[in-house]
This record gives structure tokens, sequence and C-alpha cells, in this order.
């Protein structure tokens, strides 16, 4: 039998509360008899955040309604000045020494979660990235120089994290993820490190970043080096699965409808046709518009999802052109 884990992304007030309920509805549609715990983590109100985070009463009641726990936590380092940062503080509040999967909210289920073989003790994280970090600055170090400071910084293996296959100063060579999802077991030794190296970035980072970025992208900063430190790697499980035949990492509802497989986008379409869970989504003007309105079809009208734009940035720039962008 495998070992027991649970499942958790972020839900709080606004967008994320109706991403939550597709989360929470895919899951349970693919995985009715998981045996683990579906977990959703809601920033408590306080000083880092200038409106209430709660999640509508509604929304509530249909989320544990389908089985799933909401969680509260405090902010501590982060809050509404970066929110990615949520998904590292919310950590803290799982069940400790027990095994997570995490997942951004705006997720869709597709498959099985028991399909994926997941070896707790060896993290990894989503491999559907860009070449978003680090902007290489043409007088500045390159990616070489800026990764191997971190990794130095830190007391890391620099050579044992690189992509051999990839030549020098190439972005693939080095370990670098989409923070979409990851995994490990113990939620609490992992949050600890990722919450510090986060910190140490952002306060402390050494002088070959002095020309870099961190929002939004310090939570990827740091998280190749945390799963690095944890005796993670690249693809520590099989290719395929999540971000693949299982999960879909949507990030924004138009690109769902822009560049998903038909029969992905007809399982939404499915899975969101029920009146009660038709009249809590409408409330969210995105989904209204992208899922129960026109906006949607009109997105995939534009793409040949066998010939997509290699780049992201291509298609949201249509996207906007034609005022088809909703988030």
């Amino acid at each position: 039998m495998s070992q027991p884990y649970n499942i958790c992304a972020i839900v709080q007030a606004g967008r994320l509360e109706y991403e939550a309920l597709i989360f929470t509805l895919s899951f349970r549609h693919h995985n009715p008899d998981f045996a683990g715990r579906l977990i959703l983590l809601e920033p408590e109100q306080g000083d880092k955040w200038d409106h209430d985070t709660r999640v509508s009463n509604n929304v509530r009641r249909l989320l544990e309604q389908y089985g799933a726990e909401i969680i509260p936590f405090q902010n501590r380092d982060f809050g509404q000045w970066y929110p990615q940062g949520n998904k590292i503080e919310g950590l803290a509040a799982m069940p400790a020494n027990e095994p997570f999967v995490f997942f951004d909210t705006d997720t869709l289920f597709t498959g099985s979660i028991d399909d994926v073989p997941f070896d707790f003790s060896r993290p990894t994280a989503s491999m559907k990235r860009e070449n978003t970090w680090p902007k290489v600055e043409l007088y500045g170090p390159d990616a070489h120089v800026i990764w191997k400071s971190l990794y130095d910084k830190f007391g890391l293996d620099f050579d044992a994290s690189q992509d051999t296959s990839f030549p020098h100063g190439y972005w693939q060579r080095y370990l670098y993820f989409n923070a979409g999802w990851f995994f490990y077991k113990d939620p609490h030794e992992f949050c600890e490190i990722y919450r510090q190296y986060a910190h140490d970035i952002l306060h402390d980072s050494p002088p070959e970043l002095v020309t870099q970025t961190f929002d939004p992208w310090l939570d990827q900063v740091a998280l190749p080096l945390v799963i690095h430190r944890l005796g993670g790697a690249r693809n520590t499980i099989p290719t395929g699965l999540l971000d693949g035949s299982v999960t879909f990492h949507y990030r924004v509802i138009s690109l769902l409808y822009a560049t998903a497989p038909d029969e992905t986008v007809a399982f939404l379409q499915e899975l969101v046709a029920p009146n009660k869970i038709k009249k809590i989504l409408k409330q969210y003007e995105p989904f209204k518009k992208t899922i129960y309105q026109s906006k949607g079809t009109r997105a995939r009208d534009m793409f040949d999802r066998e010939n997509l734009p290699r780049k992201e940035e291509v298609i949201r720039k249509r996207l906007k052109n034609r005022n088809l962008w909703e988030r």
C-alpha cells in the first residue's frame, strides 16, 4: 500500500476562493476515494493585509460540502505585498511529519492522483516553466555566476545541481521550477527552509544579484535551492502526469480556453454546469465572462492547439489585444 499523504492549496477571499471551488470539485471528481486530507490554507486577517482575507460563507459551505478542510495560518514575513509567499508560510499549518503535495489553486484535476508514484523523500516541482529568472544584463554576471552565488551562500553543491546536457550559461542547465506544485515528506521542514531561504535572498542576497528583481519570482528563485537541500532533483516522478494526464495548471482561465485540449475544456464545462456551482462561480466576473458567456469560446477560436505559439507571452498578448484576457 502506498504511503498516505495530504493535498493542499491556498484559499482566500477573491479570485482564489472561486479557483479553489474548481480545484476541489475536479479533485473529488477524479479522486472520490482519496485516503488523505484535502486542505485549503487560508491566511488569517491581520496587519499583513488591508482587506478581509476570509473566504465568503457561501463558497466556504460548498468547499466543505465537497470534503475540503479550511485551515487558517498566520503571515509572518509575507502578505499582501507578496501573496505568493502564502505557499511558503501556509505549510506551517499543515500536519507535521505527514507527506504533502502542494498545488497552486489555479489547477484543474483531469485524472487520478493515485497514478502518480510520489517518492516523498525525493522532492521535485513543476518543470512547466520558461526562462523567467534571472534576467541577464549585457555587462552583468551570467546565469551560471548568479546561480552559483546562491548555492555558495547556502552551502549547497552547485555542480551536483546542474544538467550538463545543456551548455554553460544556458538557463535549462540550472535547477529551476515553476512553483505550481511541489511535494515532500514533512511540510514543516520544507516550510522552515523555504521561508529562511526566501527571506535571506530578499534581504541579504549576494552582490551578483544586485540587478535582479524578486517580484514575482522570489518563490521560484528559492524553490530549487530548497529542493536541492532536501535531496530532491528534476523529475523524481515520471513526466506526463502532473502537468499532463492528472493535472492542468491553467494559471488564468483565459489561458485554459486558449491552450487546453478539447477534453479538458469539455470536462471543465460539465463540472461547473450544475446550478448550485454556476450560481457561485458567476459571482466572479472573469469566470462568468469566460466560462458561462462567450469569451472562452472566442479565445479558443483564436488558436490552433496543435500549433500554439512557443512562448506564453505571445498568447497573453493576443488575448489582451482582443479584450479576452480575464483575471
